[in-house]
Order: structure tokens, then sequence, then C-alpha cells
């Protein structure tokens, strides 16, 4: 039992930045593929969203100009660790149209994908990501304006 607790404790204490670069890494490579794939056919992609995902409310070259957008940026953002939630949140949304209007039925797999990206939104990207220095040089501006509105009222 003491061995048992030493292991889970071990494992508890591994950094949230460790686990966000494979769950960054991982959603980045599902959306990239997804988009190497509608690179290398476009005629065939507005054909299949025309066709077969038949987006509502959106015109076939729109809907999938919109998923090719989102799916080059995005991963990119991730692999970075630049605008992390945003992204994830967007990734989020377009995962929420697949499921809900193209591919009902692919739900084990977009609950992977969810798993995965609220995991992200909820906590960020880690401390090796660009989020994180900016976050943190933007506490450094905030506390030394601060010190310096502080001081001028005395």
């Amino acid at each position: 039992m003491r061995r048992l607790k030493i292991l889970i404790a071990g494992l508890e204490a591994v950094p949230w930045s460790l686990l966000a670069l494979p769950l960054r890494f991982g959603v980045a490579w599902i959306f990239w593929n997804s988009a190497q794939v509608k690179l290398l056919n476009w005629s065939r992609t507005v054909a299949l969203f025309a066709e077969e995902y038949r987006v509502p409310l959106l015109p076939p070259e729109f809907a999938a100009g919109l998923a090719l957008a989102l799916e080059v940026s995005c991963p990119a953002l991730l692999v970075l660790g630049l605008a992390t939630r945003l992204s994830v949140l967007l990734l989020l949304g377009m995962t929420a149209v697949i499921q809900v209007f193209v591919y009902p039925e692919a739900w084990p797999t977009h609950l992977q994908w969810a798993a995965m990206m609220l995991a992200l939104l909820c906590r960020g990207a880690g401390a090796f990501s660009i989020d994180h220095l900016l976050w943190r040089r933007l506490q450094r501006w905030h506390d030394g304006a601060s010190d310096g509105f502080r001081r001028s009222l005395h």
C-alpha cells in the first residue's frame, strides 16, 4: 500500500506544463491532418461540403474555407502555445458542428477530442508556451504600473 501511495503521489506531482504539451500537439495533429487532406483536392473538398457535410446556413465554399482556415491556424497556434484558449474554443465549436450536423455517429472520437481540448481550455497551455511568457510580461507591466500609480498617490 505504501508503494502505491508513493506512485500515486509521484503521478499527481507531474506538472501541468508537461501534460499540456502532448495535449496541445495531439489536438494540433488531428486538425492539421484534416487541413492537409482538404488541401490535396480543394474541388473535392468543396463538393464534400456541398453533398455530404451540408453545414446549415453556410454556403459550401465558405464553410470549406472557414474549416480550412481554422484547421491551419489553430494547430499552429497550439504548437506555439499562443492564444491557446481561443484556438481551443474555436476548435471545440468546429467539433460541435461536426458532431451535430455532419457525423453524429462519431461521438466517441469527438468525445476524445473534446476531452483533450477541455483540459487545455480550463488549464491553459502551460509554462512551455508563448501564452505563459506573455502573461508573465503582462503581470510585470501591470504590477509596475500599479506601483507607479500607488507612489503617485502618496
